[in-house]
Parts: structure tokens; C-alpha cells; sequence
């Protein structure tokens, strides 16, 4: 009896041994993995309590001109804070917050929501905005009157500025937030951001237990941005959008023909890009939207190009022999074909012209008699010699329009294509739709020989490559668009001195005639192109389009008075 139960205490003995060896090691091993193997964990942890790690962020590169004239940068923005000591505010307190209010009257909007906010900063030590973006002569003022405050503390940031506003701002474009980033939404911001943005830095800052900054220290510096130079002339784009009246929607371009530069591009309506910065409500955004602002009319959007499609026609009747440039025709003032009238625009009729005259008077009965001895295929292969149809390989996004062919018609409408229709797509109707971007291309080749890719940044390569037409045909274009400016459509251009001008105009129809009177947007857009050289500076492309204005008057007015100011603003170089 004895000896069994002296064989169960030394069995039980055993089991609390072996329990408590098990417990040790359990807690040995928890002591080993938290004192080992979590080390860094909590040592990151124990940090955290009195450090704070924050990004800094990075001054985004400017944007500018050919010239180095800003056209996107950076502006610094002040903001105002309390910083509380702990406690109740007291009469020395609500004093300088009284002084605060009245000194920035405009900018602090001292109401009871703010007055909560400082009061718990106040008491629990911590920071409350009280000014946002406080100009220069109140924060002097400050300075002045409330020196050495404690409880008021400055701090500085950078916001992107654009400072001439809507000034190119399609070819700009604007930034957007994103969560607490602004990233670029359009044009060069867009396409570039990673390269304007630069590389954030980072601070780490000591706190105390109550969350009040002790010390601060920058541990990596912020990087700036790089700086994007792009071929815009600023003097060259604020002549654009000054004479580009305001009530027109449409596009204005102006290139340099032999290198590609892009030195004004203007869509209408435009926008300011700085209202972006902040947050706009959802009413400002639809009220935005209604007129298509963001649309970038000079190569987003395709036109019909009208009488300018009739440099491509002769082009084609010249290179096939079909006419001959001193060849006289007849304009009755219509065209009979399959029982129906195609009327010249002129409908008393132009009398008896040679091609070169019917092409400065834009008569239309010369292209419809070329329409019956050519195909749309052959107008499409002289089409695509000048680039319409076809990308022009810009940095920007673009389409690349319509030139019709008898395929696509078929595979698109499901039919043949009809005679007729190469009448009205020979002077420039029909399914052709091309951008203002691609026509200042074509103009370009005329009288270059090269079309050249359109560029709008220092840092891209001259590219072009040969037009295939005869150098006898370029020549018969160049004269014909003398002609328009001496005695065409384009005549009262014709008296500027000091610049020599070649041009065409042209009215496209957007629907069919009887419609015309139905409201606005059922009229012609008007176009007008010219290649100008002012003395002996360097020659230069510009396109005018100008949506439901009825008349290439209007655009031939606007090209007027751009060529006033340019000739102005040349002379005033010397």
C-alpha cells in the first residue's frame, strides 16, 4: 500500500515536472521570438509612437515656351495654422485670433465651425488650419503686427500655376487629383507626368505623446521635376487667341513648314487649367462639359474640308493629264449629271476661266468635269500623297479623318459607290473628313516638297519625307494660291505689306442646303489656310477653321488680323 502510493507521488512528481519544463519552454521560447525574431518589428513599433514618416513633396517641372517664357510653373502657397499649447484659449489667445480675422478678412472665415476646431486644438495640442493661401501684402501685414506667436505657425507649399490661363491650354492641359496626388489628365501634363513631377522626398518628424511636433529633420530631399521645352511662341499664341473672336468655336494653328514647330495651336472654347487645382462641384463640371472644351479641335476633331480637297482633285487631273494649267473651261454656273444640277457656288456662273483661275475662284464646274474622268481611288491615292487620311505621327492625340475609297464603302455601307458621289468629293463633300492639323501638313508640302511630322517639342528630331507629285504640279498649286490672294477669294489679304501670302478658303457644308436656315449648327464651317513669309524671317503655315460661320469670310478676317499683329510684332523685334 505504501509503495503504491509512493509510485503515484513519483508519477505525479513527474507530470509537474515534465508540465512545468513544457511551460518554461514555452515561455522561453515566446521570450526568444519576441526578444529575437520580432526585434525590428517592434522596434518599428516603439518608433511609430514618437516618429512620423511624411513625403515631401517635389516642385513639378515648368512648362515653357520657345523663348523660355512660362507657360505652366509653380506658385508658393501659404497656409496660416494655430498651433495649441494645451489648456483653454485666454483673452491673449482669442486677442490675436481677433487680429488674425481682420487681417485676413477676405481669406479666414472666422465662424463657429473654425472656432470649435481651435479650441480643440487648443486643448489637445494639436495644429488647426486658419488661412489657406494667404496673398503677400496680408502675410506681410502678419508678419508686422503679430510677430514672434507661438500659438501661429507658417507653413509653405508649391501649387502648379499656369500664368497666362487659357492660353494653349489644350496643348498644356491641366492636372486632377488623385486620392492626395494631382496627376495629369491632358496634353503635355498628361503626356509627360512622370518626368514633371520629379521624385518625392521624405521628413521624419519627433513627437510627443500628445501629438505635438518636438524636432523635424529631411532624411532624402525632394527632387524637382524636369522642365518640358516645348516650339510654342508665346508672343504668336496670344495673337491667336486675341483675334480668334469668342463667340466662334473652331481651331487656329500656326507651323513652321520645313522643321515641323508648332508655334501657336488654339481650340475654341478653351479652358483655364487652374481651376483644376482645387475641387469644383459636379454643376461647374456638367456646366464645363455642354460646349465641348476639352475637345482638341485641332487634331481630335475631323471636318469636311471642302474647296481645300480641290488642291488634291487638280492635283490628281495634273498628274494624270486630264487638264493641262492654261486649259480654259466654261462655268454656266451648274453642272448637269444623271438628271440633277451641281451648282458652282457662284450660280450666275464664272464665264470662261483657264485652271489656274478656276482653282483661285474656287469654281466648282472644273472639279465636276474632272470628277467624270477620275475614280475615287485615284482622288484617294493624291489624297494620301498629301497626308489626309493618315496619322501625322504628333505627340498629341489625334485622328487621322477619312479619305473615302470604294472599299471602305463597301465594307462600311454595305454599297457600291455611286458616280455622283465623286462629284461632291471632288471639291472637298462626301464622306471626306480631315483635321486642321493634317491640312497645315499638306499646305506645308506644297511648298516644301516634304511632309514633315508636326512637332511641339525642342528635344524632337526633324522628320519628313518627300511628297510624291510632280515639282511642276507643286509650282501650278503655289501659283493658284497666289492667284486667290491677287485676284480670288482671298484678295483683300492681298494689300499687307511686308508679307508675302499665299492662301485658299473654302465653306463646307455640314448638311444639306435646305437645312441651313433650321439654326446654326446646320451651317457651313469656314476654312482658310495660308503659307506668309514677313521679309526675310522664316515662312510659316497657318489654318483657320471655324465651325457653322456660314462664310470663309470669317476666317479670312481672322487671318487678316492675325497677320497685322504678327507683321506688329516682327517689327518690333528688330
Amino acid at each position: 500500500m505504501v509503495y503504491a502510493k509512493r509510485v503515484y507521488l513519483s508519477r505525479k512528481l513527474i507530470s509537474i515536472a515534465i508540465a512545468i519544463l513544457i511551460a518554461l519552454s514555452i515561455i522561453v521560447l515566446r521570450l526568444a521570438q519576441l526578444q529575437i525574431l520580432l526585434t525590428s518589428h517592434f522596434f518599428a513599433k516603439s518608433r511609430n509612437n514618437f516618429l512620423r514618416m511624411e513625403t515631401t513633396p517635389s516642385p513639378r517641372g515648368n512648362i515653357v515656351d520657345c523663348t523660355g517664357q512660362l507657360l505652366a510653373t509653380n506658385r508658393p502657397v501659404i497656409n496660416i495654422y494655430w498651433n495649441g499649447s494645451g489648456g483653454n484659449l485666454t483673452e491673449d489667445h482669442m486677442s490675436i485670433l481677433n487680429s488674425l480675422a481682420n487681417l485676413a478678412a477676405d481669406r479666414m472665415n472666422y465662424d463657429e465651425s473654425l472656432q470649435q476646431r481651435i479650441k480643440h486644438a487648443q486643448r489637445y495640442r494639436k495644429k488647426a488650419l486658419l488661412v489657406s493661401d494667404i496673398n503677400f501684402d496680408q502675410l506681410s501685414k502678419i508678419k508686422e503686427q503679430l510677430p514672434h506667436q507661438t500659438n501661429i505657425s507658417f507653413e509653405t507649399h508649391f501649387k502648379r500655376f499656369y500664368p497666362h490661363y487659357t492660353c494653349a491650354s489644350h496643348a498644356l492641359g491641366y492636372l486632377g487629383r488623385l486620392d492626395t496626388d494631382m496627376i495629369g489628365k491632358m496634353g503635355l501634363e498628361k503626356l509627360f507626368h512622370e518626368a514633371l513631377r520629379g521624385q518625392e522626398g521624405q521628413m521624419v518628424k519627433t513627437i510627443n505623446s500628445v501629438g505635438r511636433n518636438l524636432r523635424e529633420e529631411q532624411i532624402i530631399d525632394p527632387q524637382r521635376g524636369a522642365d518640358i521645352h516645348t516650339l510654342i511662341s508665346l508672343p504668336i499664341q496670344q495673337i491667336l487667341e486675341q483675334v480668334f473672336p469668342t463667340e466662334f468655336t473652331g481651331a487656329a494653328l500656326v507651323l513652321d513648314p520645313h522643321t515641323g514647330a508648332i508655334k501657336a495651336m488654339l481650340s475654341r472654347p478653351n479652358f483655364d487649367p487652374n481651376i483644376f487645382l482645387s475641387p469644383i462641384s459636379f454643376e461647374s463640371w456638367q456646366e464645363l462639359q455642354e460646349n465641348q472644351p476639352f475637345l482638341n479641335r485641332v487634331c481630335g476633331a475631323s471636318y469636311p474640308p471642302g474647296s481645300i480637297f480641290k488642291l488634291v482633285t487638280i492635283s490628281a487631273a495634273l498628274e494624270t493629264n486630264i487638264v493641262q494649267p492654261d486649259e480654259e473651261h466654261v462655268c454656266g454656273g451648274f453642272h448637269y449629271f444623271g438628271k440633277r444640277k451641281y451648282w458652282c457656288h457662284k450660280h450666275a456662273g464664272h464665264g470662261v476661266l483657264n485652271t489656274r483661275q478656276a482653282l483661285a475662284q474656287s469654281c466648282n464646274i472644273l472639279f465636276f468635269n474632272i470628277a467624270r474622268q477620275v475614280n475615287i481611288d485615284l482622288l484617294a491615292h493624291y489624297a494620301h500623297q498629301f497626308g489626309l487620311g493618315q496619322p501625322t505621327n504628333m505627340l498629341l492625340p489625334e485622328k487621322t479623318g477619312l479619305v473615302p475609297t470604294t472599299q471602305w464603302k463597301e465594307q462600311v455601307k454595305g454599297e457600291r459607290w455611286w458616280p455622283g458621289e465623286t462629284l461632291s468629293a471632288a471639291i472637298g463633300q462626301s464622306y471626306l473628313l480631315v483635321t486642321p492639323m493634317q491640312v497645315a501638313r499638306m499646305i506645308g508640302s506644297i511648298f516644301t516638297g516634304q511632309l514633315v511630322t508636326p512637332r511641339i517639342l525642342s528635344t524632337q528630331e526633324i522628320e519628313s519625307q518627300p511628297v510624291q507629285i510632280r515639282p511642276s504640279t507643286l509650282r501650278f498649286l503655289q501659283h493658284s494660291m497666289k492667284k486667290v490672294v491677287t485676284t480670288g477669294t482671298g484678295r483683300n489679304l492681298n494689300k499687307i505689306k511686308d508679307i508675302t501670302i499665299y492662301a485658299k478658303t473654302s465653306t463646307a457644308q455640314t448638311s444639306g442646303l435646305q437645312n441651313r436656315f433650321r439654326g446654326k449648327q446646320y451651317r457651313e464651317h469656314g476654312w482658310f489656310v495660308g503659307y506668309f513669309q514677313y521679309k526675310n524671317h522664316d515662312p510659316l503655315i497657318i489654318v483657320l477653321l471655324v465651325e457653322h460661320a456660314s462664310t470663309s469670310r470669317v476666317p479670312t478676317n481672322i487671318a487678316k488680323n492675325f497677320l497685322l499683329s504678327y507683321r506688329q510684332l516682327k517689327g518690333l523685334q528688330k
